[in-house]
């Protein structure tokens, strides 16, 4: 106790500096949070909505940024009094801190801009995505340049390891920069974007994509199980991409009984007709009903058509509409569809047989 008295007396004009320095530091920060709940208020009240991106972003590390300069300067004056050798080191601490508050600042202003954009629906999620990758690795390196600096490493001897180290890089990390410039051709040439239905006849790949990423694409395939798929096969396989096809085609074959062979040209006209008159058929697309084929047990047509709607639910429910008008013409025209038969001809059999066939008849 006596050694504590000893030294509040002997540095009573650092105690008095240090408790305004916190005393000040206090004071910025109920100040910026005042301002913030205003600030928040007054954002929310424009019509622009990029002011409340920037607002959010920032305020949080602003708070930090306050509470860092405030503990640093209070360290400065701790020093001066009784080490002034460390203070070089609390001002490259300082430093150190604000370069990484202000990193993290511009991550969450890019976080928050990437949100609002697909959000909206404005523009390409694929591209916003690779906008967002790409301005938080420029930051990222902008960040670990001046960090450097600062701890007294040579940026500029690391730039000219970089010629060596990056063909060592090359040859340890093939598959990965293979991944890496999978991506950007996925991003260039934009086979599929997020939120596509895509399939591979050459692998066994199909679902729905939810992301991609610099080294692998995530995929949820309709059994609703994620599949990581490395970026670099996607740049030696084939990809359908039916989320971009412009109509779905009906191909049935439909067989009627033989018996009914009169009746088959009046039958493929009326479904002529009714195809045509459909409001879910494309007419603009190819329409064909004609006569198949004789069929082993029946007279076979097909009908040949596309759909408006590219939605794999709808399509159903309208092929669903399309097979129980044909099968209504059909019933309408006295005839019915076809099944498996055989037919035994009795007189054809010998004496015998035909002999025992009818008492088993009888």
């Amino acid at each position: 106790m006596d050694t504590l008295k000893e030294l509040f007396a002997q540095n009573y004009e650092w105690f008095w500096d240090l408790t305004l320095i916190l005393g000040l530091t206090l004071l910025a920060g109920f100040i910026w949070r005042m301002i913030r709940k205003r600030l928040i208020r007054l954002v929310a009240s424009t019509r622009n909505n990029w002011d409340d991106v920037v607002v959010g972003a920032v305020a949080v590390p602003v708070n930090w940024m306050i509470l860092v300069v405030g503990l640093t300067w209070a360290a400065d004056i701790t020093a001066g009094y009784f080490s002034p050798d460390e203070l070089h080191s609390i001002s490259v601490i300082r430093q150190l801190a604000l370069v990484i508050l202000t990193a993290w600042a511009m991550w969450r202003l890019i976080n928050r801009i990437e949100e609002k954009q697909l959000y909206t629906g404005g523009f390409d999620p694929t591209t916003v995505q690779l906008v967002g990758k790409l301005a938080k690795l420029a930051v990222t390196i902008l960040m670990i340049l001046p960090v450097f600096q600062m701890l007294g490493i040579s940026v500029s001897g690391i730039l000219a390891f970089g010629g060596m180290g990056g063909l060592i890089v090359g040859l340890a990390a093939k598959d990965l920069l293979a991944n890496f410039f999978g991506s950007l051709i996925i991003y260039l040439d934009k086979p599929f974007r997020v939120g596509d239905w895509i399939r591979s006849p050459d692998r066994n790949i199909e679902g729905t994509v939810e992301s991609i990423g610099f080294r692998v694409t995530r995929i949820r395939t309709f059994d609703k199980r994620p599949l990581y798929v490395p970026n670099q096969v996607f740049t030696a396989i084939a990809v359908e991409n039916p989320s971009r096809m412009l109509n779905r085609r009906i191909y049935e074959t439909i067989g009627v009984r033989y018996q009914d062979a009169r009746l088959i040209g009046e039958l493929m006209d009326k479904v002529r007709d009714m195809l045509r008159q459909h409001p879910e058929i494309d007419q603009d697309q190819t329409l064909i009903v004609n006569f198949n084929g004789f069929g082993a047990s029946s007279l076979d047509f097909f009908i040949y058509t596309f759909t408006r709607t590219t939605d794999w639910v709808h399509y159903h429910g309208v092929k669903q509409d399309v097979l129980l008008k044909i099968m209504a013409i059909i019933h309408e025209c006295g005839a019915d569809c076809a099944f498996p038969t055989r037919t035994l001809h009795i007189d054809s059999l010998p004496p015998q047989v035909q002999s025992a066939a009818t008492a088993a008849r009888s």
